[in-house]
């Protein structure tokens, strides 16, 4: 009876063939699916506790790595910023210049 785990030994057999039967590159390391799930996970929105959970870390060194900056989520924040400053502008009254 085999064992219900992968051996190192013939999981590099296994991978390439995965690969191959995907059509994907031989650059792409198994490890890249783990940084692509866990920085795709972020760009969603996960927090740093749920990369946490996801990669089975105790710390959050590791998780802040895969919260890169996106250029829609950096459009996101600077979109609420302009936001609330247009709201407080419009709570408060027109103060007469000081010239």
């Amino acid at each position: 009876m085999g064992s219900r785990y992968r051996r190192r030994s013939n999981f590099r057999d296994d991978w390439t063939a995965a690969r191959a039967t995907a059509g994907v590159s031989g650059d792409v390391h198994f490890h890249d699916l783990r940084h692509t799930g866990n920085t795709l996970a972020s760009s969603a929105g996960a927090s740093t506790r749920e990369l946490m959970t996801r990669m089975g870390h105790s710390t959050s060194r590791a998780a802040l790595i895969y919260q890169h900056m996106t250029s829609d989520r950096d459009q996101h924040i600077a979109g609420k910023l302009g936001e609330m400053i247009r709201q407080a502008r419009q709570a408060r009254p027109e103060e007469p210049s000081g010239t």
